[in-house]
């Protein structure tokens, strides 16, 4: 079962120069490991640790703790708080990569906080995780004192970008919109929704169907009484994204474009993938991410990577390594400060006057943890390829 896999913590001694005082380092890796979640997540996994396996710190050893919060292959926000409490609770623990839903970051981030834990996320997208008053709710316990950073931009902007790729490039009109009723989902959707109308275009149409849903033919039928000319679905693949396609084509809307952003996530050939659960129906599909697609040294990090698990990198695989990379500069600030404490890794990670030099390029962190690479990747599926898989389309950048 999911919980019994997720309380399971891997413990890897990655890397590290000899140490005469024999300190331990501890990096926590809090992902959805497990699943249908695998597909998106386990790159991001695997991009943080081949960032960590390559770093060396005279005088201490590094280990990760990697924690799996999926139940039953699905992201737990239960199970999260209880991953991030375990790793509050590890005293040698002194930064954090994840976690990837934000569902999970907002019940993770008010344990973290109070603790001063520098947790930076791969993949986080609600604004409400670190803007305005929902932000600092957040952080009640420890308003002053930021700790969570992540290198993924945020949802108002990526739900605008999806709504002016459907409507200017696709030409679309008119859209359904169905939404997991999450954090996530449910917050991408209003941005996409509000932005859509704001075009020029029709929404004639919205559900919400919480995870676990295993049944959308009945707002599937009612959306095509509306004669949409896409649907939208607020969520990932493993709430529900790749099921909705899937069960469009039994309604007859099968040969409608779908969007979304939380559903690229590797090819066919992937169990649990959108496309592998979607099978044929996934063609004519579109999905953003919000992270750079063409970043400096892409070959260079694809190469390495390849080498090192021998497929090709994810979606998130490089938003990993370059999480990795920030909270391992942020470890080697401090020690070079003289004491590598969770207080010194913490103010030098949310440093706003600091430039981390990234895989993804350089990244800086605002007041509030959010990243300065405002930019969104579109992606549509191609299914002529001998292994159907997305494709990149496009990258915007709203930060120029």
């Amino acid at each position: 079962m999911g919980v019994a896999i997720a309380a399971a913590a891997i413990v890897v001694t990655a890397c590290g120069g000899s140490s005469s005082s024999g300190k331990t380092i501890k990096i926590g890796i809090t992902l959805p490991l497990s699943g249908s979640s695998l597909a998106s997540a386990g790159p991001a996994r695997d991009g943080a640790l081949l960032a960590i396996k390559d770093f060396k710190l005279d005088g201490y050893t590094i280990e990760t703790v990697v924690l799996d919060h999926a139940v039953n292959g699905v992201h737990d926000p239960q199970q999260g708080a209880k991953d991030i409490t375990s790793l509050v609770s590890d005293a040698a623990v002194m930064a954090v990569v994840g976690p990837f839903n934000s569902p999970v970051a907002k019940v993770q981030i008010p344990i973290s906080n109070e603790a001063g834990l520098l947790q930076c996320s791969p993949a986080n997208t609600n604004q409400d995780l670190t803007k305005g008053n929902a932000g600092l709710q957040l952080r009640a316990k420890n308003p002053t004192k930021i700790n969570y950073i992540r290198v993924a931009t945020t949802d108002d902007i990526q739900g605008t970008a999806v709504a002016q790729y459907g409507f200017t490039k696709l030409g679309l009109k008119k859209v359904a919109i169905i939404d997991d009723t999450e954090t996530y989902g449910k917050g991408i959707a209003d941005a996409f929704a509000a932005e859509w109308t704001k075009l020029g275009g029709e929404v004639v149409g919205r559900e919400g169907a919480p995870k676990g849903t295993t049944d959308y033919t009945a707002i599937l039928t009612k959306f095509k009484d509306a004669a949409p000319d896409a649907v939208f679905y607020g969520g990932v693949t493993a709430t529900g994204g790749g099921l909705v396609r899937k069960q469009m084509p039994q309604v007859g809307l099968g040969s409608i474009a779908y969007l979304g952003g939380g559903i690229q996530d590797g090819p066919k050939s992937v169990d649990g993938s959108f496309i592998n659960i979607a099978g044929d129906a996934a063609a004519n599909s579109y999905s953003s991410v919000a992270a750079i697609a063409e970043y400096p040294g892409k070959a260079d990090f694809e190469t390495k990577y390849k080498a090192a698990y021998g497929v090709a990198a994810g979606a998130y695989s490089a938003s990993g390594y370059a999480c990795a990379q920030v909270v391992l500069g942020a470890i080697k600030t401090a020690a070079g400060k003289g004491d590598v404490t969770r207080e010194n890794v913490r103010a030098a990670g949310v440093d706003t006057a600091t430039t981390w030099q990234t895989v993804l390029g350089p990244v800086t962190f605002d007041a509030v943890g959010d990243t300065s690479q405002r930019i969104i990747s579109l992606y549509k599926v191609d299914m002529t390829l001998a292994d159907p898989n997305w494709v990149f389309d496009s990258q915007v950048n709203y930060g120029q």
